[in-house]
Parts: structure tokens; sequence; C-alpha cells
């Protein structure tokens, strides 16, 4: 029997079994999902019929961070993204802690969101059931597959990209077909919804801001560096291409649904691109269409809420957080009571809030991570390593970081209950940290050798 490679601290190390082809199209399928499928409407209410502008700029902003994320992940292949980033950047736990918390949150008003979007209009091409119930019964259904065990296996991940990237495919080919027969009203294309110059600015970042929910999803690639065969060869190219291919599908179905649908018929619809697919001209059945974009919606909330309930796990193991979250069930072997926590705070997300005021709220969140990882790109540079990485020009990492944080800011006419969510998610992270901090002082004092 051969001995499994173990790491320099004795642990066992992961299998490098991800070459460059299977990350690239991991790093595809993790963007691809519900901003596109749900939220097209949501960003067409706030910019007009000119919907491909805030997806070129998402795209720019995306690209900007991603070059960050690859030199950080080049310099520090190892499997811990943001937090482990802050860590050597700041070496300020309770700051590292936050930094965690928030990307556990963002994946829990993103799981929101995509359970929301399943009992819309989508839905509704079956049976009509409120999208608040459907939305609560997939979180718990999920739950129990958590807890049963789910195979997080790349390869599998490639069967549920190709379904999702084929629902875009149609839309693209939907506009293809337009334009070959002179359907559309292309002058929608340069339509946009403001009014003065000024109005111009607030529609292009507050239409932007919401638009950069359907970029997420290339940040947490970065977890995958251990199990990479080459991470420092291959990560900057298959980053670079996840967000460039995913980006041109984005701005292909935009042009297409502007073209095709009125923006105020894309804005009062859950399931937007199904409205293109009718008006298409194609006998594309929109039934068919429903089920692979419920599949794909469905797909973001799964991985994204077996990513909370494992965060929350390592938290615990690693006593940041109160030790009791980290129990596995000996006979399923799954963080049970981490799974149990990030379920009851996606029940209440989905309770309180819509898919544009839950995918707002994830976009938020991440745009706030995103502007703590390009400053300690900039903090770090003073920390040599011995192998070669990539290495961004440094006025990149600065755009970047002012650009995430004006898309951050109420500059972009983001509801006043989007800080709010945000706000009570973090408090419960800094109500755990103090929880915490005072059970490791007890167990301390109890321990401590009587003089």
């Amino acid at each position: 029997m051969t001995t499994p490679p173990t790491s320099e601290t004795g642990q066992v190390s992961l299998k490098q079994a991800i070459g460059p082809k299977l990350l690239i199209l991991f790093i595809v399928g993790d963007i691809l999902g519900t901003g596109v499928y749900a939220l097209t409407g949501s960003v067409a209410g706030r910019i007009g019929g000119a919907l491909w502008m805030p997806f070129l700029f998402g795209f720019v902003i995306a690209l900007l961070t991603a070059m960050s994320y690859v030199e950080l992940v080049t310099k520090y292949p190892k499997a811990a993204g943001a937090a482990l980033y802050t860590q050597r950047a700041f070496k300020i736990p309770f700051f590292t802690f936050m930094v965690a918390f928030t990307v556990m949150c963002s994946g829990l008003t993103s799981a929101g969101a995509a359970s929301l979007a399943i009992g819309g209009d989508y839905l509704a091409e079956f049976v009509t059931v409120p999208a608040v119930v459907v939305g609560i019964v997939f979180i718990v259904a999920v739950a129990l597959l958590n807890y049963r065990g789910v195979s997080e296996s790349v390869k599998t991940n490639i069967v549920l990209t190709v379904v999702e990237l084929t629902g875009l495919l149609v839309i693209i080919g939907i506009g293809v077909y337009a334009v070959a027969t002179g359907m559309g009203e292309p002058e929608r294309l340069v339509q946009i919804e403001s009014g003065d110059a000024g109005g111009l600015l607030f529609a292009l970042l507050g239409s932007t801001a919401l638009a950069f929910f359907a970029f997420v999803g290339f940040e947490d690639s970065v977890n995958m560096a251990e199990e990479t065969k080459h991470p420092s060869r291959d990560f900057p190219r298959a980053i670079f291409l996840g967000v460039a291919i995913t980006s041109a599908i984005y701005i292909l179905v935009a042009i297409t649904s502007s073209l095709l649908v009125d923006f105020r018929v894309l804005e009062d619809s859950t399931g937007p691109l199904l409205e293109v697919v009718k008006a298409g001209g194609l006998s594309f059945p929109p039934q068919a269409f429903a089920i692979i974009a419920i599949f794909a919606v469905a797909n973001s909330a799964l991985i994204n809420m077996m990513m909370a309930s494992r965060l929350v796990y390592g938290l615990a193991n690693e006593r940041v957080v109160p030790k009791g979250l980290a129990w596995v069930d000996p006979r399923r072997r799954t963080p049970v009571i981490g799974i149990v926590f990030t379920t009851l705070l996606a029940i209440g997300l989905i309770s309180t809030g819509g898919i544009e005021g839950l995918g707002d709220t994830t976009a938020f969140l991440l745009l706030c991570v995103f502007t703590v990882v390009n400053v300690a790109v900039l903090v770090l540079r003073r920390d040599e390593v011995e192998h070669s990485h990539y290495r961004a020009p440094t006025a990149l990492p600065v755009i970047g970081a002012v650009l995430a944080l004006v898309l951050a800011s109420p500059l972009t006419g983001r509801p006043v209950e989007v800080y709010a969510r945000a706000g009570v998610l973090l408090a419960i992270g800094l109500v755990l940290w103090l929880v915490n901090r005072a059970l490791l002082r007890r167990h301390t004092r109890a321990t401590a050798p009587a003089e």
C-alpha cells in the first residue's frame, strides 16, 4: 500500500489532480449561474436598453481584481483564499476572521437569491407556488443533501457547467437568428434611462454594482490551489480565460435580451431569459429552457451552501468561532452544526429579502473583500518568495481597489436595506467572535494550575 504524501506539518497532502483544462472549466462553471439567469432583468431596470454596458464594466473590474488574485495564488498556492492573503498582509486575526466571515455571508446571500429565483417565473412554467415557500423548501433539501454527504468532484462540476452553458448558448443562438432575420430593435442597445449626464453616471454605477453579482465565483477557484498540478503556471491563464469567456457570454446574452425584449418587460420578470426565448422566433420549448435555468440556479445554491457550511466548520476547528460549530456527525462525517447554522441564516435571508436585494448584498460583500485583496497585493510586495510567480502591474491593483470601493459605496444608489442586511450578518460574526473569546478565557482560567 502506497503511503500518501504529506505536507510540511506532517498532514496528508491534498491530491494534485487538476490540470489546466479542468481548472478553466471549473472557473467558468463557478462564475456562471444565478446572476445572469435571474438578475438580468433587474440590471436592465437600472440602466435601460443598454444592458450590455454594465456587464462590460463589470468585466473590467472583475479582470482587475482577478489579476490581484492571480498574483497572490501563484505566490501563495494554498487553499485559504482571501483569509490567507489578509492574514499575511495585515496580521490582525480579528480582521482576518471578519474577511473570512464576509466571504461566508456572501455565499449565503447568493444561495438565498438562487433559491428565490427557483420559485419565480422559471418554475411558474410548470406550477405556481410562492417563491419564499419554494426557496425555504429548497434550502432545507440542500441541507439534507449536505448532511448525507455530497461529492465535490471537479469532474462532476464539468457536467453542471455544460448544462448552465447550454442555456446561455441557446440565448446567443436566438440572438444570431434574430440579427440574421432582421428581428428586434437595435436602437434599444443605446437606450439609457437616466436623464442628464449625472443621471447617466449613477445609472452606470448602480447597474454595474448589481451586474457584478454575475461575475463572482472566480475568487473561489484559488481554494483549489493545493489540488492543482502546477498552480503558478496554470492559474494565470485559467482565471483570465475563465473571466474572459464568461464575460463574452454575458455581453452577448445582454445584447440579445435588449434586442428582442423591452427592458421594462425584463425588469418585471424573475426569469428574464425566458422572455427572450419566447420572443426569439425559434421553436425552442420555453419549458425546456425553464428546466435548464432551474438546474443552473439550483447548482449555484448547492455550491454556495456547501462552501458556507465548510467554512464555518473550518473556522470552528481553528477555534476562531465556538468549537461546537465544528461538530461532525460520526456516522455521516459531515459538519452537522455548521450545516444547521448556515441553513437557519439562509432561511432568514430568504424570508426577509428579494432576489435583487440578496444579489445586491452578495455583490456588496464581495466588493468589500475585493477591496481588501487589492490592497493586500500591494502590502505583500515586500514579502519575497523563492519561486517565480505572476506579478500584476502596480497601477492595476490600485485601480481595482478604488473601483471596487466605489461600487461598494452609496454612490451606486444601492438601497439602504442592503447595507442593513450586510450589517446584521457581520454583527452575527462579531457576536460569534466575542462569545468564542469569552469561552477561551474561561477555559484558560479553568485549566490554569492553582498557585
